[in-house]
């Protein structure tokens, strides 16, 4: 029993290393600090070269400017797919090119519901599955059933919404996996920054992973609120105090739940989300869990 229980423990430990070293040495950090050397002159006059931290130089939004400040190395997870369902209309070429950034290729289903049977086929190719919710409702149970195994074996699932109506699927699988809803039509349009404080209402939760590097971000033209419950920690509060994304950690199991996906293809520009978008993905991915087999570059072996 011993044996085995420090057999458990080593390849834990292996794994957790493994999973850490594709992320950068800003992950969890959402206002990182450069390391620049300077010289400076010792007590016995001679020149020396020492590391130290300063404020890295920021974009015309106050994040961190740089991919180095994003939470994976770029090309971290070559040869991994992002499976994708969007239900409702609108370019995704700018959040693929983002996700192109860290490796991440992109098969996705547009303006329809793959057959339960290329659903399966698909999944068995994808790391992780986004649903991008229209107003109807078009998942059948046998999809939903699909899905939840696929989340149950540990593979990340971002589900996006958006005002009402357009939360009809994404209130369906959520209910599925999460037992998590989303409510409601509010206007936001907003840039919010970090919520630090407890008393604070808006802004995105900082220093965990998924906001790492991020100090401002877009929250969304018109947006559904997330209804909170013990599962689902909070990630972004919006301009009007309402809860716009929360994440599930749980058991080796990671989703996202989301009331603004008009972030993905609006104002795509403004404060953090590209960055987000690549964060959420590289969090999904669920290296902790699965390591070298989703892994392909890591940050020690970056010069």
């Amino acid at each position: 029993m011993k044996r085995l229980s420090l057999l458990l423990t080593m390849t834990f430990l292996l794994v957790s290393s493994t999973a850490s070293a594709q992320y950068n040495r800003a992950a969890g950090q959402s206002a990182p600090k450069a390391q620049v050397q300077e010289s400076y002159l010792d007590d016995n006059g001679e020149k020396q070269v020492r590391t130290v931290e300063r404020a890295p130089q920021r974009d015309g939004f106050g994040n961190a400017n740089g991919t180095q400040y994003d939470l994976a190395v770029d090309g971290a997870f070559e040869g991994q797919t992002v499976a994708v369902i969007q239900l409702y209309a609108f370019p995704f070429e700018q959040a693929r090119d983002a996700l192109k950034q860290k490796g991440f290729g992109v098969y996705r289903w547009n303006g329809n519901v793959p057959t339960p049977d290329e659903l399966r086929e698909g999944l068995k190719k994808s790391c992780q599955l986004w649903l991008i919710s229209d107003a109807t409702s078009r998942l059948t149970d046998e999809h939903i059933k699909i899905i939840k195994r696929f989340f149950d074996e540990g593979h990340g699932v971002y589900i996006w919404g958006d005002n009402q109506p357009y939360y009809a699927d994404a209130n369906r699988l959520g209910t599925a996996l999460l037992d998590a809803t989303m409510l409601g039509d509010t206007y936001g349009d907003q840039v919010v920054g970090m919520k630090e404080k407890k008393e604070e209402k808006t802004g995105i939760v900082p220093n965990l992973l998924l906001s790492t590097g991020i100090e401002q971000i877009y929250e969304g033209i018109t947006i559904a609120t997330i209804q909170p419950n013990d599962a689902l920690q909070p990630l972004i509060y919006g301009s009007a105090g309402n809860l716009v994304t929360a994440f599930y950690d749980h058991n080796g199991r990671r989703a996202i739940f989301d009331g603004g996906f008009t972030r993905l293809y609006n104002k795509w520009d403004t404060a953090g989300t590209g960055r987000y978008v690549k964060n959420a993905a590289a969090w999904l991915v669920n290296a902790e869990r699965f390591g070298d087999a989703v892994v392909a570059k890591k940050a020690d072996a970056v010069k």
